[in-house]
């Protein structure tokens, strides 16, 4: 019998990339990455140039179909394989993405009425002007002792479906009630793909507040607003897939956009971070996957259920079948070092990064926090902000950058460390995603956890994990962790921690936590007074 394949596709904030995976070993054999045209558009408009409001991030679902027409068919290519033997493809996305859409997927922006208004146009995950929306339903879930609330962590994000889809109320009722359904992205592009609207198990619970196949109920969304009480049965609800299941059959439309047969089996939707933990063939109780990007997501299977406070989310299912999947996160890693990079200018990471290695820990004397985008576990607030501590003159750009990395190996070890007093322990620290190729960061990140770190076998972990939940929405493997046990990879124990630079890192990392609580836990409020006041001179400047 002939060799065959399967394609993954990984939604990234930036671009999307392809991947040929062979189905017999997980062997990936081409791939190609396509730049989203519109990039993250969190300046201006793009049909107006109108200028956006602090905090926002959108996207143009367009770019989403053209990874789909140029990255498929040149991943093939590349792979030197005939279309004809592929069997399956998946997708992934980055989460939560949401897209307004018509009753039959039709984004709002596409619709020339709606393109010159911004709550027409997708979500990106890193949007976070819903803060005070999030804080509301928050408020109002403590007080009512609503207990999906636990399952949280105690807070919902502001990235998440609920706050979004209350900010589009408030904001711009008009394109409120035009919207049928509020979409997903992982859900949209399978929809796209196959002709049917699934949705997907995963973000349903971590993102959309599914627990015991309940959403908050109409009493609840009426006392938030009361034009809000029918938002999950006008605007959410629709049948759950399964991980690994197939959503359905690719369509002739998508088959001449991908070069694929027509009829191939569609993988149920995903979350980027999810699917990873099946790349890395680390789907056992207490591997802890964090996938480092521009953010990191840390995803990890429990045997029993938990309460671990600030968490993203504990859902029965929710990275694969029969146990607890745990969710937290850092909203900014990779991005805190590409700004700070970037407003230095004329230096690269490499450069800093060579010159920050020659530091012994402590050296340079500072501490910062991590919260340039907020902070999404263990505080789930992204109107806090970032900080740095003991910067003087003699302070050189390599001690700001090595005390960025360090700041956000603190935040990981945080949640660790959350995770485990709440009864979760995490016996195995598992990293996927680009930034695993700084050796230097991988080092700090086992010293400061004082554990050994474990690396994926591969540089495209979504892309990889979305092609194993292909071949098992495809028939050739009966689930997702019997695929991932022949097509997954890791290389365990790749960095050990080092004794002496870990013991000095204890006293960097108390320095940490004290910062985060007074910052974080009410000691003082100034971030919040500072991002109302930046609001209302946004408010004002538009006025004028």
């Amino acid at each position: 019998m002939s060799e065959r394949y399967v394609i993954g596709v990984d939604y990234g904030t930036l671009s999307g990339r392809a991947l040929v995976v062979r189905v017999s070993d997980g062997a990936e054999l081409g791939s190609a990455v396509h730049p989203y045209p519109h990039g993250v558009v969190s300046d201006r408009l793009p049909a107006t140039g109108e200028k956006l409001p602090p905090h926002w991030a959108l996207q143009v679902p367009a770019d989403y179909v053209e990874v789909l027409r140029t990255a498929v068919p040149a991943a093939v290519r590349a792979a030197g394989i005939e279309a004809a033997d592929v069997i399956g493809i998946a997708t992934d996305f980055t989460a939560c993405t949401m897209v307004p859409c018509t009753a039959d997927g039709v984004p709002l922006c596409d619709l020339a009425e709606f393109e010159v208004r911004p709550h027409a146009y997708v979500k990106l995950w890193r949007h976070h002007a819903a803060q005070g929306q999030a804080d509301r339903i928050n408020a109002l879930a403590a007080e009512r002792q609503e207990k999906w609330l636990a399952r949280y962590g105690g807070f919902i994000s502001s990235e998440w479906e609920f706050a979004k889809g209350l900010e589009l109320l408030e904001e711009d009722h008009e394109v409120y009630a035009a919207m049928d359904r509020w979409v997903e992205a992982a859900d949209w592009i399978v929809w796209q793909l196959c002709g049917s609207y699934v949705r997907n198990h995963c973000s349903a619970g971590y993102k959309g507040i599914l627990q015991d196949g309940q959403y908050p109920n109409r009493d609840f969304l009426a006392a938030l607003n009361p034009a809000f009480v029918d938002f999950v049965e006008d605007k959410l609800v629709q049948p759950i897939g399964e991980l690994g299941g197939s959503a359905g059959r690719l369509t002739p439309e998508a088959a001449a956009w991908t070069g694929l047969p027509e009829g191939i089996a569609v993988a149920v939707g995903n979350v980027d971070a999810h699917v990873t933990a099946a790349a890395a063939d680390a789907l056992a109780p207490g591997q802890m996957v964090a996938i480092m990007g521009t953010s990191t997501c840390h995803v990890m299977n429990g045997a029993e259920l938990r309460e671990v406070p600030g968490m993203c989310g504990v859902v029965l299912g929710g990275i694969s079948a029969g146990a607890y999947g745990y969710e937290a996160g850092q909203s900014g890693v990779g991005d805190i070092f590409g700004h700070y990079v970037g407003m230095l200018g004329g230096v690269t990471h490499e450069e800093l990064t060579e010159r920050a290695a020659t530091q012994a820990v402590g050296e340079h004397g500072l501490v910062a926090l991590d919260w340039h985008s907020g902070n999404r576990s263990v505080l789930v607030d992204h109107d806090l902000s970032g900080v740095l501590v003991g910067e003087t003159l003699a302070t050189r750009p390599e001690d700001v950058y090595r005390a960025l990395l360090e700041a956000t190996a603190f935040g990981t070890r945080t949640i660790v460390e959350t995770f485990n007093a709440a009864g979760v322990p995490v016996t195995e620290f598992v990293v996927a995603g680009g930034l695993m190729k700084n050796r230097l960061l991988m080092q700090i990140y086992a010293d400061v956890l004082k554990m050994p770190l474990s690396v994926i076998g591969s540089e495209q972990g979504p892309a990889l994990g979305s092609a194993i939940h292909a071949a098992v929405a495809a028939g050739a493997y009966p689930d997702v962790p019997t695929a991932a046990a022949v097509m997954g990879r890791l290389h365990r124990a790749a960095y050990q921690p080092i004794p002496e630079n870990s013991a000095a890192y204890d006293e960097l990392f108390a320095e940490y936590t004290r910062l985060h609580d007074y910052f974080g836990r009410g000691g003082n409020d100034v971030m919040r007074r500072l991002r109302a006041i930046q609001r209302a001179a946004h408010t004002r400047k538009a006025s004028q």
